[in-house]
């Protein structure tokens, strides 16, 4: 598929004013005061592009708040005709893609458990064939960037030309200061792939914190991202959703004022003149960097052969976390994470496992090919 050919620009969209894209108003719609207000102190603060709410909200456990239904769907279209802001809402079924149209929504958004589901994406792709709406496709909850293409074009196939992509993390088991691990490397990928896509960031899924979303926003921004969507509440502590992670419309605005905001490019001479310098350094240690990897792999295959002379199994459990340990403790006096080590090593050693199989069997293939 032609992605590039497919994908309208976010310039050309018409909430796309300056960047970032802003795409806030409450986790949940609760009641139609609430909307009102909230829609109201935004907008006092000059900080929303477009009105966002959960009407439909899918929970982890039942007996948990579920959203309002299709009853706040009339709240967002009183917040369109009141403030003349596009509106938002995330919408998992076909009945839902059907309900928010109905009531004018203007941008529907995807979430992750429904990303992860082909069987539903489908559903919803069907039921926008033919239709006029802007669509963004969030992340899935695994860290599966195929998983997550795949919905982005069912969406395409349906004929949606302004489509973009919300990255809100990722679940692990292992937990952490954020909610959902922000895996940056998978979104970067995804630009990579598709690099006319729309490209935001959801730091309140990421953080599941208010304390952490000035800190993801600005990497987000310093990462090139369009946009950001940030939940704002009037009373986040008493939120019948995701209290932790909601600001007033009021800490929004004095959040938004503290990021800085990178220039993509510049026409500086000395900076171009520095940064090829630099970069062209970069290349050398890359082409070092190669080198030995070639290297180490020629002695991993030694090492195979002599496993297979003495009839010694490849994997050595205890060896190899010697070598992460060892590793890791020289790593923190390098100013390299543990966390960038342990996968830079483990790519490696599946490397030398492949290289140490190939020897392994390369009898067994003669053998066979005879």
């Amino acid at each position: 598929m032609d992605t590039k050919l497919q994908i309208e620009p976010l310039k050309n969209w018409d909430i796309y004013k300056q960047r970032p894209l802003l795409i806030t108003g409450p986790c949940s719609a609760e009641t139609e005061e609430q909307m009102m207000e909230t829609a109201r102190r935004l907008v006092a603060a000059n900080r929303v592009d477009v009105f966002r709410a959960g009407i439909w909200k899918p929970r982890t456990r039942p007996n948990s708040f579920e959203g309002v239904g299709a009853e706040g769907l009339k709240w967002l279209k009183l917040v369109k005709q009141e403030f003349g802001l596009q509106t938002a809402t995330e919408v998992a079924t076909e009945k839902h893609v059907y309900e928010a149209l109905k009531f004018g929504v203007d941008v529907l958004w995807i979430g992750a458990r429904t990303t992860v589901n082909p069987f539903a994406m489908q559903e919803i792709a069907n039921a926008l064939q033919g239709v006029d709406v802007k669509v963004f496709v969030k992340n899935p909850i695994n860290p599966e960037l195929e998983l997550w293409i795949g919905a982005i074009e069912r969406i395409m196939k349906a004929g949606i030309r302004r489509i973009g992509a919300i990255h809100r993390g990722f679940s692990s088991y292992e937990k952490t200061a954020f909610r959902n691990q922000p895996q940056w490397q998978i979104p970067i990928d995804l630009r990579q792939r598709m690099p006319d896509l729309p490209l935001i960031c959801d730091p309140s899924h990421i953080g599941g914190n208010r304390a952490y979303l000035l800190d993801i926003s600005q990497e987000a921004m310093d990462l090139n991202y369009d946009g950001l969507m940030i939940e704002s509440h009037i009373d986040p502590d008493n939120a019948w959703s995701d209290k932790k992670q909601q600001l007033t419309p009021e800490k929004l605005a004095e959040m938004l004022d503290q990021l800085v905001l990178r220039e993509i490019t510049t026409n500086d001479t000395e900076f171009i003149s520095t940064i090829d310098e630099l970069r062209s350094q970069i290349d050398i240690f890359d082409d070092q960097l190669l080198d030995i990897l070639e290297r180490r792999m020629q002695v991993a295959e030694t090492i195979g052969q002599y496993k297979k002379a003495h009839n010694i199994t490849i994997l050595q459990s205890n060896r190899w976390q010697e070598i992460v340990n060892k590793a890791i403790r020289k790593a923190n006096n390098k100013g390299l994470s543990p966390e960038f080590i342990s996968v830079i090593l483990k790519a490696i050693h599946q490397e030398s496992i492949q290289h140490q199989m190939m020897v392994m069997n390369e009898d067994d293939k003669k053998s066979k090919t005879a």
